[in-house]
């Protein structure tokens, strides 16, 4: 593993070179987004794509997000592109959501998991952007991390879960949201199927019938999007989700990490009492903990909206 320091504003055109030129020969590159650190590989390499899983050690039924620079990079790998599709992109993109959309004959089947549906994301960050524009053709990325475990919001965290793997990790720092991306089936009546950093109350603002259900698919199962599985984004420590109360009850066990939202005591780990505080700041504090502790006690989110995606990553984590 090689790792490249850059700017997160202003990458460098040389380090923005070698990555790119990196994913051209075949080799897989985890960068920054404004969510997590993606494992990239160019989106119609199907080897590139294999090593990618491989890597993970990700089923390979489970789909990935193809990355574009904006929408007419995205309808080139679409079949169809609705209406509804423009909409979205063109008030979101580049930003934290991803569109699922039906798939064309240019997009492997190995990115998609053998379905129909591809998942298209623009991102924001400059690192993400430069790459792409250096390309000029999509990029796969999922989370740059083992499957199922803490998603990396640092290149160290990239580094301790992939360091045995031949990547080239390009360093910019912290991913400012923290959190993946929001997913968006649009081929029908629109569905989220997974919430993230782009909070429904913004997309129900575009599209007041948008509809959100939580989805568990079972291991090996076809999916259309990733973060489906009941098991997900977990420490190797485990973790257990209760109220306030209990958790503050278990402060200062031995090997007993707690974490709460808001206002914490001395010994106890707090996180912001809003939604996006608490998403920017949830893996990074998780990740820490994993490394120092026996148990992670954490109290159930609020059950506001706008808890949306951290009360599913936790309820993830927590799943036994």
């Amino acid at each position: 593993m090689r790792v490249v320091r850059v700017d997160a504003e202003h990458p460098d055109p040389k380090s923005i070179a070698e990555a790119a030129a990196a994913l051209r020969a075949g080799r897989l590159v985890a960068f920054p987004t404004e969510t997590v650190y993606g494992l990239g590989a160019l989106a119609r390499d199907r080897e590139a794509v294999k090593r990618v899983f491989a890597a993970k050690g990700r089923p390979s039924a489970h789909p990935l997000i193809v990355h574009v620079l904006g929408e007419d990079d995205a309808k080139g790998c679409a079949a169809a592109w609705p209406p509804l599709a423009s909409e979205l992109a063109r008030a979101f993109w580049p930003g934290p959501l991803t569109l699922v959309v039906s798939k064309n004959d240019r997009v492997p089947s190995e990115v998609t998991g053998g379905n129909a549906g591809v998942a298209l994301r623009a991102p924001s960050h400059p690192v993400a952007r430069a790459i792409l524009a250096a390309l000029g053709e999509p990029i796969v990325a999922p989370s740059a991390n083992r499957y199922q475990s803490i998603s990396p919001t640092r290149a160290e965290h990239v580094a301790s879960s992939l360091g045995s793997e031949d990547v080239l990790v390009i360093d910019a720092g912290a991913c400012p949201s923290g959190i993946e991306s929001t997913v968006v089936d649009v081929r029908s009546e629109p569905r989220v199927l997974r919430p993230g950093a782009l909070s429904l109350k913004a997309l129900r603002a575009l599209v007041p019938s948008l509809q959100y259900a939580t989805i568990d698919v079972d291991e090996g199962a076809p999916r259309d999007s990733p973060g489906q599985a009941a098991r997900h984004y977990a420490p190797k420590t485990t973790l257990v989700l209760v109220d306030r109360a209990a958790a503050l009850a278990r402060a200062g066990a031995p090997g007993v990490a707690v974490i709460v939202f808001g206002d914490a005591p001395r010994g106890v780990h707090a996180l912001p009492r809003d939604p996006a505080g608490a998403a920017s700041a949830l893996y990074a504090l998780l990740h820490d903990l994993d490394r120092s502790s026996t148990l992670i006690v954490v109290e159930t989110p609020p059950g506001e909206p706008g808890w949306e995606a951290v009360a599913d990553r936790l309820r993830r984590a927590a799943a036994r």
